[in-house]
């Protein structure tokens, strides 16, 4: 069997077995409210379109407290996946990476680099200042994107969505 069938063979099976999976998604801003937050409507919108359910949603400060609290409260909320958007770049704010890339127990260094990839194709070099990342925390996927919409929905459609049963069968196996 070669890599590109088991790949296959394992994304039938997890599908199988894991269904609809459980978001929670995190906004992290300074000025983003319920009402003006499209990155996070956004994320939940097609989360829900594709099939899964959006457990737990909020919105926090770009506070390392407020960052490692919500990564704490979601991962033991049911959530599979936790979605975080905002905070991932480089000006003295952005603390999202940091916060995560300290907690995350397994990093999985190819999100973060083919999104920066992708995100080339739309921004050009700025696609190197995120800090995109992703990787398990106590039996959850963590996914860290920009806080763009544009960001947010790559990520979703080229990245999360194609592989978040496969990814969530993966860590509970």
């Amino acid at each position: 069997m070669s890599n590109s069938q088991s790949a296959e063979e394992h994304r039938r099976q997890a599908e199988e077995e894991k269904g609809s999976i459980a978001f929670a998604v995190v906004t992290v801003s300074d000025t983003r409210t319920p009402e003006t937050d499209r990155s996070g409507q956004a994320i939940r919108q097609m989360a829900e379109e594709g099939g899964h359910r959006v457990v737990a949603y909020r919105i926090v400060h770009d506070e390392p407290d407020q960052v490692a609290a919500a990564l704490e409260a979601f991962s033991q909320s049911g959530a599979q996946v936790i979605v975080f958007n905002g905070g991932t770049g480089v000006s003295k704010r952005d603390r999202t990476y940091d916060v995560l890339s300290r907690a995350l127990e397994k990093e999985l260094p190819g999100f973060g680099e083919i999104f920066r990839m992708l995100s080339y194709d739309e921004v050009g070099a700025a696609a190197m200042l995120s800090r995109a990342t992703a990787g398990t925390y106590r039996g959850c996927a963590v996914v860290s994107v920009p806080g763009s919409t544009n960001a947010v929905k790559l990520a979703m459609d080229k990245l999360i969505l194609p592989e978040i049963q496969h990814l969530a069968w993966e860590i509970t196996r």
